[in-house]
C-alpha cells in the first residue's frame, strides 16, 4: 500500500496597492519660477539642495516667506539625519541663498545676493583650481639646482618641523582662519528647546566666550558636534531640568554652555 501525499499550491497573497497620484486640490506650492530656475541650477551639493527645496515647501507651501521650522521637520521631510540637516542648512545660509531673520529661516529671494561660488564647487572649478595650483608649483621649481651656499641655506630654512610642532601650528592657523559660529550654535540651542526651555535671544561677551570654551571641550569644534551634545542632553536629562521641581526652575542655555553641565550629560548623571 503506498502513501500518498497532496500537494497543496500556496498563493501568495496580494494586497492591494494604494496608487499616489499628486493634484492640485491637495495643495500646492506657489513659488516663482526665477528662484525655482535658479535652485534647479545651483551649484549644490545633493543635501543642500534637498534641504532648500525642503524649505521653500515649508514656507511658501504654506504662503510664506519666513518661518519658524525646526531641524526635525526638515529631516522629515528630506528623509536625512538631523545632523546633515543642520550642517546644510548652515551652509546655505552662508551662501545667501537661505535667509535667518530671528528664529525664522527662509528662501532668500534676492538671487543676486547668492553667494554659492567657493561654497561647493563643480568639477569644471576644481579642475580650474588645480591646473593653476599645479602651475603654480611646476613654475617656481627650476629645472636644476645646483648645492650653492644659497641652495643649501634654502634646504636649512625649509627643514621639516616636527610632527607635534607642526600639529600645533595647523591648529593654530585653523583657528585664526575660522570664525567661531556663535549664531549657529545657539540656534542649534534654540531648534531643540522650543516649547521647553527658555529661547536665546542675543548673544553677549559672555555667552561668545562661554560658546568658544564650550567647542573646544567638545570632540570637535564644530556646530553638529554641539548639537549632539544638546541632543544628548534633551533626551537623558530629567524633568527637574525642564520645571518639574519645586522652584519651577528650569536650565538655560547658559546652564548648558557650562563645563560641569557637558561632563554630566558624558557621564549621564543628570
Amino acid at each position: 500500500m503506498s502513501n500518498l501525499a497532496t500537494v497543496t499550491q500556496l498563493r501568495p497573497s496580494q494586497r492591494p496597492v494604494e496608487r499616489r497620484v499628486a493634484e492640485l486640490e491637495d495643495g500646492y506650492t506657489r513659488l516663482a519660477n526665477a528662484l525655482y530656475d535658479e535652485l534647479i541650477g545651483a551649484d549644490l551639493t545633493k543635501n543642500q539642495s534637498k534641504v532648500a527645496h525642503a524649505i521653500c515647501r515649508k514656507t511658501y507651501g504654506f504662503g510664506k516667506k519666513l518661518d519658524r521650522i525646526s531641524d526635525s521637520q526638515l529631516s522629515q521631510l528630506t528623509r536625512l539625519p538631523r545632523q546633515k540637516v543642520n550642517k546644510a542648512k548652515n551652509e546655505l545660509i552662508a551662501m545667501k541663498v537661505i535667509v535667518r531673520e530671528g528664529h525664522q529661516i527662509g528662501p532668500n529671494k534676492n538671487i543676486a545676493d547668492w553667494q554659492i561660488e567657493g561654497c561647493h564647487y563643480s568639477g569644471d572649478n576644481v579642475t580650474k583650481l588645480m591646473t593653476e595650483s599645479v602651475t603654480k608649483t611646476v613654475t617656481g621649481m627650476s629645472p636644476k639646482q645646483s648645492h650653492t651656499k644659497e641652495t643649501i641655506q634654502k634646504k636649512k630654512e625649509n627643514t621639516p618641523l616636527p610632527p607635534s610642532e607642526v600639529s600645533e601650528r595647523d591648529d593654530k592657523k585653523s583657528s585664526r582662519s575660522k570664525p567661531t559660529p556663535y549664531e549657529a550654535v545657539m540656534q542649534s540651542y534654540n531648534e531643540l528647546a522650543d516649547g521647553k526651555l527658555p529661547l536665546a535671544e542675543s548673544l553677549n561677551a559672555k555667552r561668545k566666550r562661554d560658546i568658544k570654551r564650550l567647542l573646544g571641550e567638545l570632540k570637535e569644534p564644530t556646530v553638529e558636534a554641539a548639537s549632539l551634545y544638546f541632543e544628548a542632553f534633551f533626551s537623558t536629562a530629567r524633568q527637574f531640568y525642564f520645571g518639574d521641581n519645586d522652584r519651577g526652575w528650569r536650565a538655560s542655555f547658559d546652564y548648558l554652555l557650562r563645563s560641569d553641565t557637558l561632563m554630566k550629560t558624558r557621564e549621564g548623571a543628570l
